[in-house]
């Protein structure tokens, strides 16, 4: 398939993208990476009349230390988070996570702000961010705000970065001795995950996301909860599937994704414990 026509802009500065944003309007796309647009570019499912390129903003590809947590700049690639010392350190999970993304060209290329805005439920690296409590910084033309992850996915492929802003930093609280646990089911190597579980037990507290059990990556509640309440992993595991609305295609219906998510949650907080 080939995208409709569109004009291209190449920014260098988070401040010219912006600007870019507010003089095209919601017409514009920012593209990083382009593994998330492009194809939705290709099928029509996305027909942007202006792509702003930022995927040469220097300036946004970091990993700091940032006192309680670790700051990541949003064009940061997959195989930076991956490899990097201070996260397989200090947020283990999230480190692993990025290497399950996609295949070795795919985590040179993509970046974690692209995954993290792009929002799809299917995606690994939003249900890590929500099970670790961690928040993005979106910056617009009136500065710089902080949204919690858990506020961040408003539906399928949205997120609440608004159209006039641009997502700029990644903030995970650091977790240095915490449980964790990263489960996924796919039927080939490289597919979507048609479950996946992210898990965090640390001093008491727990933290647990599901992929594709719903329009946007989202936090198994009920097995917070349960677990909260003094539950065992068998009984809150149970719960997996509660107030989940997964999808129905050809890697498997509802009643299957239920299952394995219960399967995949029983897993994952067993890891966690250990």
């Amino acid at each position: 398939m080939i995208p409709a026509a569109f004009d291209y802009v190449e920014v260098d500065s988070a401040e010219a993208a912006i600007a870019a944003l507010g003089q095209h309007g919601d017409e514009a796309k920012l593209m990083a990476g382009g593994h998330s647009l492009l194809p939705l570019m290709k099928f029509r499912l996305a027909s942007p009349s202006v792509v702003i390129d930022i995927g040469r903003i220097a300036d946004l590809s970091y990993i700091n230390d940032a006192g309680d947590h670790v700051a990541i700049g949003a064009l940061t690639k997959h195989r930076a988070v991956e490899t990097n010392e201070l996260l397989k350190s200090q947020v283990p999970m999230l480190a692993h996570v990025a290497s399950q993304v996609g295949d070795p060209s795919v985590r040179h290329r993509g970046t974690i702000g692209g995954s993290i805005a792009h929002g799809d439920p299917a995606s690994d690296l939003p249900a890590a961010l929500l099970a670790l409590g961690g928040s993005v910084v979106a910056k617009g033309p009136n500065g710089d705000r902080v949204i919690p992850a858990a506020d961040l996915f408003t539906g399928f492929l949205e997120t609440a970065v608004a159209s006039d802003e641009m997502l700029t930093e990644i903030r995970v609280p650091k977790a240095a001795g915490a449980g964790w646990s990263y489960q996924k089911f796919n039927r080939r190597a490289q597919d979507w995950a048609s479950v996946g579980v992210a898990a965090v037990r640390n001093n008491g507290a727990s933290g647990v996301a599901l992929v594709n059990m719903g329009p946007t990556p989202v936090v198994a509640t009920a097995v917070q909860d349960a677990l909260a309440s003094g539950a065992d992993v068998e009984a809150a595991a149970a719960l997996a599937a509660d107030g989940m609305s997964p999808p129905d295609d050809l890697n498997g219906d509802p009643a299957y994704r239920a299952h394995l998510a219960q399967v995949l949650v029983k897993r994952a907080l067993t890891e966690a414990a250990a």
